[in-house]
């Protein structure tokens, strides 16, 4: 499957990773606000992530080959667990500095000035976290949503902290700025933490969202002949693909042309239903005991079928 229209919004984000760096940077020099270090500190790591997907994308292109016979999508839940790592160590070490700033204060300058620098660059960011987060939702890419979301938690990142030199300004109390850059690391952390478990769930093959897998079971019903039923039905995702497989119970006296015949038509009636979906059915005869797995069939939560074959 081609990415090539994937990658120029992740160039898109690099781009905007390299520009809110030397914006936020700027901001914290004339400043000496640790918030706005903390946004500095979230940019650095929205480019080390940008640049980990653009090469994770590269290498989920890849055809499938005799060593990847279901190709090479996995490495995205790989690289959006890797981002999520990053977010995390991003928001502890936040948090951290914001703790050694609560102990010993520093003066705070220029916060006009590196309030609407910090303005200028959550509004870069947001524009770029929306076309990711569009297009990744589009495509079912993983990478660009990842991607898009920390960029969106980078915005509110520096919402939080924007506001926050605005109390300063107001009331004098130099003090607010660290204590709002401890609960930025905080939230910083708790964003990493999901995309982790989300990763975490398509590494271990977590079966699609009950709406898709109600959409597959509504899509083979009306395409199975008088007879024929259906169960053992096991769904997964790796990166934009997504698999279904399940036994095909039809008549055994079936000839095998006219039951792969049925397979061809149900398998037809799922791609139309789910463009995309790759699906592997195996076929068996209604009528045989052997047919009717219970174990396996109680171990999907399925119903274990007739009693007695037939």
């Amino acid at each position: 499957m081609s990415h090539d229209h994937l990658h120029g919004p992740i160039r898109l984000s690099i781009a905007a990773a390299v520009v809110t760096i030397a914006m936020k940077g700027t901001a914290f020099g004339v400043t000496g606000s640790v918030g706005l270090f903390s946004d500095a500190l979230e940019s650095g790591v929205n480019l080390m992530a940008a640049l980990t997907a653009f090469f994770a994308l590269r290498y989920a292109a890849r055809p499938a080959d005799a060593s990847h016979a279901f190709g090479h999508e996995k490495i995205e839940y790989f690289s959006s667990g890797l981002e999520g790592v990053l977010i995390i160590v991003a928001g502890l070490g936040t948090a951290a500095y914001a703790v050694k700033r609560l102990v010993h204060p520093e003066p705070l300058q220029n916060l006009e000035l590196g309030t609407l620098i910090g303005l200028a660059a959550s509004g870069v960011n947001f524009a770029v976290a929306r076309v990711l987060l569009v297009t990744g939702r589009k495509h079912g890419s993983i990478i660009l949503e990842a991607d898009g979301q920390h960029l969106m938690a980078d915005v509110w990142t520096s919402v939080g902290v924007i506001g926050g030199l605005g109390l300063v300004l107001l009331t004098g109390i130099e003090w607010l700025d660290p204590i709002l850059a401890i609960v930025v690391g905080l939230n910083i952390v708790w964003t990493g933490g999901e995309l982790v478990r989300r990763s975490f769930n398509g590494l271990m093959d977590h079966a699609l969202p009950r709406e898709e897998q109600d959409q597959i079971r509504a899509a083979i019903v009306p395409s199975l002949p008088n007879g024929a039923t259906f169960h053992m039905l096991r769904t997964r995702r790796a990166g934009q693909r997504r698999f279904a497989e399940f036994h095909l119970l039809v008549n055994g006296d079936l000839t095998v042309r006219a039951a792969h015949h049925v397979a061809h038509e149900v398998e037809a009636a799922l791609v139309a239903a789910l463009p995309g979906l790759e699906v592997m059915i195996h076929v068996e005869p209604v009528d045989e005991r052997e047919s009717w797995e219970r174990e396996e069939l109680k171990r999907l939560g399925e119903p274990p079928g007739p009693a007695t074959p037939g």
